[in-house]
């Protein structure tokens, strides 16, 4: 028996490709992970923005084959940054070309003067390809304000094919043919939320073998025994979708100090009696410290729907101590109307949501840590997958193909 802990995309996928007898346990009275929706109100708002990318035609068939056809839109992406007061379109290092003529001609001198040898950071990175004014205008301060940490402790590739590259060519080209593409240029999304992709998986599997409310407590790797809130499980085989480091503590296995570490992320969704005036925004970046959040989006704009409805994101270190509720909410509000996004509209309804973890740091030590311990597990009938169980930058879909993948090595 494939015992499953984490009933999040990642380990409901792996369920819908196993032949085996299987059990799901969840810690949380629901299923889905960070792709839970609330709704309330006459709003549609997830624990945060999470929009499908599907690259695979396949998996996003398979995903939404037991969803109504009515309710999926297909969105094309647009997204731009706020920037000293204007917008800017994202990528930002795409199109300089849209900013004030002195702030353009320091890009350039900068792009064609940096620095082009051996990096090993994320800091040096983009020193190094993009130069110091893209590097400091934009990629530096947004990505402190996202990661909540210094970023030369970050590994260069911490963002894999996700960090919108561009060579000196394309930033070139792209002052007169616009191209803005990238790995998420459309993306699709159910007017009821992402919660209706976890629906969708569940139907294929008996929910009869789903557990909620059942916490991992510990694992006994050589007996192959876990132990829960309610009871003692014994397995053939442990697929964990939960944090590396929490799985690692559970099965009594010591790793480097300080080689985990992640940023966690203040959510609030706030529901708006009107429209704004931007009406064709998926979402927004914001790198100025002046702003507490790192970015927003709009769900009105993606759903066509008649009133306001944003995701606002606030990063902070792993253990820092949050204020209360009431005072990010006020912060928040009075920094969207600084921007002009708030102008008349009234808030009707919101909802925070913390996510802890929410983005890994993925350092160098981490990927060797990582490495290594799988390799450990593995030997035990123990393995990690998903965002959080291989502590990684990854989309939904790649976890998705992971479970798959899994799946059929095991067979």
């Amino acid at each position: 028996m494939d015992l499953i802990i984490g009933s999040g995309v990642t380990g409901i996928s792996y369920a819908n490709f196993t032949s085996n007898d299987f059990l799901i346990i969840e810690k949380e009275k629901e299923v889905g992970g960070y792709c839970r929706t609330i709704k309330r109100n006459g709003f549609v708002w997830d624990y945060s923005g999470h929009f499908f990318h599907f690259q695979n035609p396949e998996i996003e068939k398979y995903v939404c084959k037991n969803i109504d056809p009515s309710l999926l839109l297909k969105v094309e992406k647009h997204t731009q940054i706020y920037y000293k007061g204007k917008y800017v379109d994202f990528p930002f290092q795409k199109n300089i070309h849209q900013l004030d003529k002195e702030e353009l001609v320091d890009c350039l001198y900068d792009l064609f003067t940096s620095y082009n040898g051996e990096v090993s950071s994320f800091m040096e990175m983009v020193y190094a390809n993009y130069g110091k004014s893209i590097a400091e205008k934009f990629l530096i301060p947004y990505n402190e304000k996202l990661y909540a940490c210094n970023l030369d402790s970050l590994d260069m590739n911490a963002m894999g094919r996700f960090f919108p590259k561009a060579n000196k060519e394309d930033i070139i080209l792209n002052f007169k043919s616009h191209d803005n593409s990238s790995y998420n240029s459309h993306f699709t999304y159910p007017k009821t939320g992402a919660i209706e992709y976890v629906n969708s998986l569940l139907q294929n599997i008996d929910m009869t073998k789903v557990y909620v409310e059942e916490e991992l407590i510990s694992i006994d790797p050589e007996k192959k025994i876990a132990t829960t809130n309610r009871r003692k499980i014994h397995y053939d085989r442990l697929i964990s979708t939960i944090p590396l480091p929490i799985l690692l503590t559970k099965c009594g296995i010591n790793y480097p100090e300080n080689v985990f570490s992640c940023n966690k992320v203040l959510v609030f969704n706030l529901g708006f009696d009107s429209k704004g005036n931007d009406r064709q925004n998926s979402w927004i970046y914001v790198p100025e410290k002046d702003y507490i959040f790192y970015r927003f989006g709009y769900y009105d704009n993606i759903m066509g729907s008649d009133r306001m409805s944003l995701y606002v994101e606030i990063g902070f270190p792993e253990n820092s101590e949050l204020n209360k509720e009431g005072l990010y909410l006020e912060r928040i509000l009075h920094d969207l109307k600084k921007m002009g996004v708030v102008t008349t509209q009234e808030l009707l309804d919101y909802e925070a949501v913390l996510m802890k973890p929410a983005y890994a740091h993925i350092s160098k030590s981490s990927i060797e840590t990582v490495e290594r311990v799988k390799k450990e597990l593995c030997k035990k009938d123990i393995y990690t997958i998903g965002r959080y169980g291989g502590w990684t930058y990854c989309s939904i879909e790649d976890n998705i193909l992971e479970a798959k993948h899994l799946v059929h090595c095991l067979q």
